[in-house]
């Protein structure tokens, strides 16, 4: 019998209103012509959901999403105005200019993905070594690590992991490569960590920073995140508005100075008597989970969510 796999999505609430404006101090008039909103991380669906809920009747859902399970699973929606993409969202530049009312990124790793043993990605479960957020295509992490050399494996776990015992991590991981053969499962991996960190967080798992990082560089999360970022500002109408949920520090950080660094005035060093370049966002604050979602679900906990709105510029 097979188990089915849900998945709670976080500030499922605040992220739509945040998305739709509903959340601004002065409500916005009905609009005028039809609206296009883009729910860039499909998942399973729920952001998604509640949105479509809430659009008028000639407004359009665009959804992107890279794994091909949360595609077939947005089989299951029949409304006319919504469509899915298989495609990550740093494909968002494939949008017209200037035509998108409203963009929500959640970057989070939807509860399918990890508590599915055969996508490899958590630690909890035996599985073998995979980690693609889309599994038809790409190199796993079994595959590189097949022939990474120390240094670059040591550079992507402290880079993407902020493990300080990468050095340490890396090195046996390549002894047991040369000794044994490269790993392949879950849990070899997890084991292997956690002869090499020799001091942990209190209640956390030694080898989570690693399968993060690994994640991370597989899938090229945060050169994808930049490009997406960027993409928005492009196709974002003025007044549209940006709504991004990070889970890592990470991934915050770039969200938050890429939003610092278009909500302020920039001038150019060579030239101080130019004009300073325009303001091309608005930031609008920063939200977290309240206590009760959090222990509702506590994979909720380092949720971040920022929201941007688009200038005239």
């Amino acid at each position: 019998m097979n188990t089915v796999l849900t998945h709670t999505t976080v500030l499922l609430n605040e992220a739509v209103a945040a998305l739709l404006g509903e959340q601004d101090a002065v409500p916005a008039k009905p609009p005028d012509a039809a609206r296009i909103f883009v729910d860039a991380t499909f998942g399973r669906g729920g952001h998604t959901r509640l949105i479509l809920s809430r659009l008028g009747e000639q407004d359009r859902l665009i959804t992107f999403d890279k794994d091909p399970q949360a595609v077939a699973a947005a089989s299951a929606i029949s409304d006319p105005r919504f469509s899915i993409r298989h495609q990550g969202f740093d494909q968002l530049a494939l949008l017209p200019p200037k035509t998108v009312a409203g963009i929500l990124l959640d970057l989070g790793v939807s509860s399918p993905q990890i508590d599915d043993p055969a996508r490899g990605f958590s630690f909890r479960f035996d599985g073998p070594l995979d980690m693609r957020m889309d599994s038809s295509r790409g190199q796993s992490v079994a595959q590189w690590l097949e022939g990474a050399p120390v240094g670059q494996i040591a550079e992507v776990i402290r880079d993407y992991g902020e493990e300080r015992f990468a050095g340490a991590v890396a090195k046996a991981i390549v002894a047991r490569r040369q000794e044994r053969g490269p790993i392949s499962t879950t849990t070899e991996l997890a084991q292997l960590v956690a002869g090499a960190v020799k001091t942990r967080e209190s209640g956390q798992n030694p080898a989570t920073r690693t399968f993060q990082a690994f994640r991370i560089f597989i899938n090229a999360e945060l050169e994808a995140l930049q490009n997406a970022l960027t993409a928005a500002i492009d196709v974002l109408q003025p007044g549209g508005l940006l709504v991004v949920i990070s889970f890592h520090s990470l991934e915050d950080r770039i969200v938050k100075q890429f939003i610092n660094s278009h909500s302020r005035f920039t001038y150019d060093r060579r030239a101080p008597f130019a004009v300073p370049a325009a303001l091309r966002l608005q930031a609008l604050g920063r939200s977290k989970p309240g206590a009760a979602e959090i222990a509702a679900n506590p994979r909720a906990r380092s949720a971040v969510m920022r929201v941007a709105r688009r200038t005239a510029a």
